[in-house]
């Protein structure tokens, strides 16, 4: 079975993306905007807890889990497809 890697790849931006702007929103609802950095805000420039910091949150967010959404898909079709040519043969 082969997977999309277009959709798989928009999925996995989605999930990321939405899941980490949900988490500021749950965070700034708890606590507050503190505007502190993260450890995520080290990797995603411009993210703090803040209604803005969730916004630039969700599109680095959305882009890693592009691209890593893709590397997984095409790595799983790849594998899939030596494994059926080997039981092939």
């Amino acid at each position: 079975m082969k997977i999309n890697i277009k959709a798989f790849a928009i999925t996995s931006g989605l999930v990321w993306g939405v899941g980490l702007f949900f988490l500021t929103w749950w965070i700034i609802g708890f606590e507050g905007s503190t505007y502190d950095s993260t450890l995520i805000g080290k990797l995603y420039r411009g993210y703090n807890i803040s209604p803005m910091g969730s916004l630039i949150g969700f599109v680095w967010a959305f882009v890693d889990g592009l691209i890593i959404g893709s590397v997984f898909a095409w790595l799983y079709n790849f594998i899939a497809a030596r494994t059926a040519a080997q039981e092939v043969n």
